[in-house]
């Protein structure tokens, strides 16, 4: 059967992803380590943003093909691996990359610090756009550099940056390097071209380096566009490390691999250095394996699953507005990843969490812990089946409708 053929023949193949498949014992962190991590046994898990469904199938058989080899050595990217990262950018972005580009690398945030060590020094001021995912603030004080924060605003329930406080921090405070988390985690923002546009600008000006953080690239809601910071220009592709990877879109974390384009010999080779020195080379086996099969049969998987999550959201979000009115969801433009304001119960972030925690049986991700702007909020994973989301959502208005 040709390639064609065999995409055809996905196209036609439905995924249940109603179906639940139980986590437990399997040593995965969203449900196996509660108790380590503070947790009372039985909570109930929406926190760490993997997703409750199987890869495609696809994936899982590459995955059984090559296990059955029974050798697992050293292994790396032959051209092929190349050639299918850029077709799918090519055919799902626009944007024109080559495996010369690519470095991979164990995950993003190993990506983030490596870029960290590559690109400044002890003290450099590396710029963050706050609330965001919270190892962006860990990978910056683990290396030594000064966090520079340039909160988003929060205004008529969305998000917006404050280009003049942008603008002053990069000129004053020693910046060297700018973190961009698009689309943005947790808050869902989806950035306009003219955005990132206006971010370049401040960035070029300033000799502020780019790594664009754009794992969540995919789950964009219908009505957005995700725009790749790289394909905006030649050079702005020239300031810019983009860090992409499968493990959001297919489910595979675990597997650890990403793929990091970096269009500039220079800073590509002074990248490559910075992943040497810690002792990486060689990919995950089998990460690499299905991470070439993900992007050559997954696009019909990946639709369908677009599909169910826009229905998660939108169940949710009526579920809110029914039961829990008092509760903000902020409207997210992407990420499979809820922003929830419970700031009209004038809880602090201690007494909330509890009630979360203790009266809800939910582990969620507490706001404050993504920085300045993120107290009185919570992150809520809605990747898995709707019936597991039912129960947790059921589980919140009832805690929350016996204090009210």
């Amino acid at each position: 059967m040709s390639l064609s053929e065999t995409k055809n023949n996905l196209n036609n193949t439905q995924t249940d992803f109603d179906k639940i498949i139980h986590r437990q014992n399997t040593n995965c962190i969203k449900y196996d380590f509660a108790a380590e991590r503070g947790y009372p046994e039985g909570i109930q898990s929406f926190w760490v943003a993997d997703m409750d469904f199987q890869a495609p199938a696809q994936v899982i058989d590459e995955l059984i093909r090559r296990s059955a080899h029974g050798i697992f050595g050293y292994t790396a990217p032959k051209q092929d691996y190349y050639d299918t990262l850029a077709d799918w950018f090519q055919k799902h972005h626009g944007w024109q990359v080559s495996g010369e580009e690519v470095v991979i690398t164990p995950g993003v945030v190993f990506a983030l610090s490596a870029a960290i060590r590559a690109f400044t020094r002890p003290g450099d001021g590396v710029i963050i756009q706050q609330p965001v995912y919270y190892p962006f603030a860990e990978v910056i004080s683990e290396n030594d550099r000064q966090l520079v924060n340039n909160p988003l605003i929060y205004r008529d329930g969305s998000y917006q940056i404050d280009f003049e406080d942008f603008e002053r921090k990069a000129a004053e405070e020693n910046v060297k390097l700018f973190i961009l988390c698009s689309p943005h985690n947790p808050v869902g923002r989806v950035w306009h071209r003219e955005e990132l546009l206006r971010l370049v600008e401040i960035c070029l000006a300033n000799d502020v380096l780019i790594v664009a953080d754009e794992i969540h690239h995919e789950f964009v809601r219908p009505g957005f566009r995700h725009t790749v910071l790289a394909s905006l220009s030649e050079e702005i592709a020239l300031h810019t490390i983009t860090c992409t990877a499968p493990s959001k879109t297919f489910n595979l974390a675990g597997l650890q691999v990403s793929n990091i384009f970096i269009k500039n010999t220079s800073l590509r080779r002074r990248f490559r250095q910075a992943v040497n020195a810690v002792g990486y080379s060689q990919p995950n086996t089998l990460g690499m394996f299905a991470c070439q099969a993900a992007y050559t049969y997954g696009e019909p998987w990946l639709n369908q699953l677009r599909s169910y999550l826009e229905a998660n959201y939108q169940r949710t979000r009526e579920f809110l507005q029914r039961e829990l009115p008092k509760v903000k969801l902020i409207e997210p433009e992407g990420t499979y990843l809820i922003w929830l304001d419970f700031r009209a119960y004038g809880l602090t972030d201690a007494q909330l969490d509890d009630i979360i925690i203790h009266k809800a049986n939910l582990w969620l991700d507490s706001g404050h812990i993504f920085g300045e702007g993120g107290s009185g909020f919570q992150r809520i994973n809605i990747a898995c089946p709707w019936a597991t989301l039912e129960k947790g959502l059921k589980s919140l208005a009832a805690a929350f409708q016996a204090i009210s």
